[in-house]
Formats: C-alpha cells, sequence, structure tokens
C-alpha cells in the first residue's frame, strides 16, 4: 500500500489551482460576488448617510415614490 503526502506548499499550491479553475470556469460566481458586496456597500453608506437626518413618517415616502412613478 502506498502513502502519498503532501507538505503545506503542495497543497497552498492545489489549492491556488483549483481556485483559479473556479474562477475561470465560473466567472458568474465572481460577478455575483463583487456585486452583491458593491450592493452592500452602497446600502452601508445609505444608512450611515441617514442617521445624520431628520426622520420623516412612511406615508410621506409613499407620496413622494408614488409621484416619482
Amino acid at each position: 500500500m502506498s502513502r502519498t503526502t503532501l507538505d503545506e506548499t503542495q497543497i497552498k499550491e492545489l489549492f491556488k489551482q483549483a481556485f483559479v479553475e473556479l474562477l475561470q470556469e465560473r466567472k458568474d460566481l465572481l460577478h455575483e460576488l463583487v456585486a452583491e458586496v458593491v450592493e452592500d456597500l452602497a446600502l452601508l453608506s445609505a444608512i450611515k448617510e441617514g442617521e445624520g437626518t431628520a426622520t420623516v413618517r412612511r406615508d410621506e415616502v409613499s407620496q413622494v415614490l408614488e409621484g416619482a412613478s
């Protein structure tokens, strides 16, 4: 019975190769991930900006949105 052992460097290299292949074959996954990160950052920015502004009632927001359509 033969036994194959891999050292840490070999494992890291295999992982890197597998990751690169995954990104090459499934570019859509990377695109979706980046898009979600950008959306989350924009939402976080909007929330932080909104924390320093006056509050408004829900019906006021609805009126503005209905008028915009």
